[in-house]
């Protein structure tokens, strides 16, 4: 299974989007801007920030537990350079196994986990051309945690709406 996290993070860029992390709580809480079809642009002003933040941001709960919620937030870099997907899973997860992704099926990878807070565990990944053609295309993105080796849990996340909320992020 090839890794759909990028490891060639520069050291610049690695600091922002670690310290990126920690709006994602605001971003996922921030105002609705746009809603396309099933994902909405939220935006918000980390504190600190000369300027708003927008995501495309899509919250969904596992197909066999509505207590077990998952966040995707998707972002543009402040210098237009880097596309990033953060997800934001819940506490308890098995770190080492990271997380897993398909699309329509196909599994496109796993991405490893940067950081955990209070509200959640997140994993970053910085998007290719290639995902984002994937995500856009997409009927379903299942995104997949572990809380032991053997036990996957499933996140179904609908793409309807992906590629023109993703136009449309500033």
């Amino acid at each position: 299974m090839i890794g759909f996290f990028r490891h060639h993070l520069t050291p610049i860029v690695a600091a922002a989007v670690l310290a990126s992390c920690f709006s994602a709580t605001a971003l996922a809480q921030g105002a609705v801007r746009s809603v396309h079809q099933d994902w909405q642009i939220r935006c918000d002003t980390p504190p600190g920030a000369k300027s708003e933040q927008c995501a495309l941001i899509q919250a969904v709960t596992a197909e066999d537990r509505a207590n077990v919620g998952l966040t995707v937030i998707v972002l543009k870099t402040a210098d237009a350079k880097s596309r990033l997907m953060r997800v934001v899973a819940p506490l308890g997860v098995l770190l080492p196994s990271g997380l897993g992704l398909k699309i329509d099926n196909a599994d496109i990878g796993r991405a490893g986990f940067v950081r955990c807070l209070p509200n959640g565990c997140i994993a970053e990944v910085v998007m290719d051309d290639e995902l984002i053609k994937k995500l856009r295309t997409g009927q379903t993105a299942t995104f997949i945690i572990f809380q032991t080796p053997e036990e996957g849990i499933g996140f179904p996340m609908s793409l309807k709406g992906f590629g023109e909320g993703y136009d449309k992020l500033p």
